[in-house]
């Protein structure tokens, strides 16, 4: 079974430029743009391979993950409207 992933310019089409050029220009943008990338392929590993996690750790990952993407989100939406 393939899970799909939560690519941020596939989830925020709108934004992608923005998201690009933040990467680019934002060391800690691209910072955490790559942490929230190796979080979601992780957990989508995680269950792809049916890997018994307990559900806290699991919870765990995914809240950080919605975090980050929405302080990623937050951070393009605003580099948009400047």
């Amino acid at each position: 079974m393939t899970i799909p992933s939560h690519v941020l310019e596939t989830e925020f089409p709108d934004l992608a430029d923005s998201i690009r050029h933040l990467v680019q220009d934002s060391i800690q943008y691209k910072n955490d743009h790559d942490d929230y990338h190796k979080l979601d392929k992780a957990i989508r590993g995680l269950e792809e391979r049916g890997v018994a996690t307990d559900d806290h750790h699991f919870r765990e990952l995914k809240t950080k993950r919605a975090r980050l993407k929405d302080q990623l989100y937050t951070q393009a939406r605003n580099y948009r409207s400047h």
